[in-house]
């Protein structure tokens, strides 16, 4: 067995003890007092291996900027973790989903999404730091506060802290009960149709009106009409509001969006078909409003190369790691963009992000925690 993965198994009731601590201190990405009170925590968790610097993000709380103090890890040269210290549970949740082990799980609001990533990228840095591994590069965790709502105060932080890095490490989830890596992800687009019409008495006076609703209801099947499941592209129509009461013909009604791509010129192409949309009924008006929120994770080159690395380092530590491409999009999606080699999904193992059975296999933290280290050591 490799020092690492050794030192791993050994102390993975530590981890498991720190994913505790993580899940039990609830971060609602709506309440910024408690995103700041984890954020605390994190920092105090990573006392011995790093040094704490936080970075307020508007209304969302601290992002947090950890830099390792390890042997090496000299100049300018940076290798960046990524992570998030929100989650979508609402405080409270712990009452009726407490964090617990059985079943060789651990469950728990967050743990999988992605509270045991973090706990397993300090992990990391504490068996370097242990075993006395020099480190080629600074090695510097950006966790932010709002990822889970589209990242819009973090989102300059995380692409100034991706310039200036050699490779970005992402410590999401890893793709079903194999932990696949993720290195591409579907670009994201949100956007707002909003039709205005002209109300009316449906009895008394119903060809004064002009129904927005019937006008949104033929715009809805245009829109779905541009979903293209063979190129991998979807529209999907999620949210539908309009109207007033049965009587009045609807002067106002509106539908919400998710727009999903693989490549940035597809979610361009849509973006022009949407706000092309045209009325079929003459005495309606229509705005779109929106756009891409997320541009997509394309298997360029960069990232390529940087698998093939890290399927090297996990030979070496007696892992076999994988690949898959994902609907789902996180801050990977804009280091990725800029052209900087990332690979996500170093997170936890296991199933249920955003459900009541979210859950990570505690047979795969030693593997995550000796894997995270090859890669902080050897890229």
């Amino acid at each position: 067995m490799h020092s690492y993965l050794r030192y791993a198994t050994e102390q993975q009731q530590s981890v498991i003890d720190l994913i505790e601590r993580l899940v039990e201190c609830e971060s609602p990405s709506d309440d910024a007092g408690s995103v700041n009170q984890f954020v605390d925590l994190l920092a105090k968790e990573a006392r011995d291996v790093a040094t704490a610097e936080t970075i307020p993000c508007g209304g969302f709380g601290k992002a947090l900027r950890l830099e390792c103090k390890l042997p090496g890890g000299k100049g300018e040269s940076q290798l960046l973790g990524l992570g998030h210290s929100d989650t979508v549970w609402p405080k409270g949740t712990l009452a009726s989903m407490p964090f617990r082990e059985s079943e060789g799980r651990l469950w728990g609001p967050g743990v999988l999404d992605m509270k045991s990533g973090l706990a397993f990228f300090i992990s990391a840095m504490r068996l370097l730091q242990q075993l006395d591994i020099q480190v080629p590069r600074r090695l510097v965790l950006l966790v932010v506060p709002d990822e889970e709502v589209g990242s819009p105060a973090s989102r300059a932080l995380t692409e100034e802290e991706a310039r200036r890095s050699h490779a970005v490490l992402v410590l999401e989830p890893g793709t079903g009960l194999t932990g696949k890596l993720k290195t591409a992800r579907k670009g994201i687009g949100h956007y707002t149709v909003r039709v205005t019409g002209k109300a009316a008495h449906a009895g008394v006076d119903f060809t004064e009106g002009a129904s927005a609703i019937v006008e949104l209801a033929k715009q809805i099947e245009q829109i779905s009409k541009l979903t293209d499941l063979a190129r991998g592209i979807t529209l999907n129509p999620g949210v539908v509001s309009g109207g007033t009461r049965s009587n009045v013909i609807a002067a106002e009604a509106h539908v919400e969006v998710d727009v999903r791509t693989v490549r940035a010129k597809e979610g361009e192409k849509i973006d022009r078909k949407l706000r092309a949309l045209r009325v079929h009924d003459r005495h309606c008006s229509i705005t779109v409003s929106g756009g891409v929120n997320r541009p997509p994770m394309e298997r360029r080159p960069g990232i390529r190369k940087l698998f093939g690395k890290a399927k090297l380092i996990g030979k070496v530590l007696g892992l076999t790691l994988e690949q898959s491409s994902t609907g789902g999009g996180s801050d990977g999606n804009f280091t990725a963009a800029l052209g900087v080699p990332t690979l996500d999904g170093l997170g936890g193992v296991g199933e249920g992000a955003h459900a009541a059975h979210e859950s990570i296999l505690t047979d795969w933290i030693a593997d995550r925690v000796a894997l995270l280290a090859g890669l902080l050591a050897g890229l």
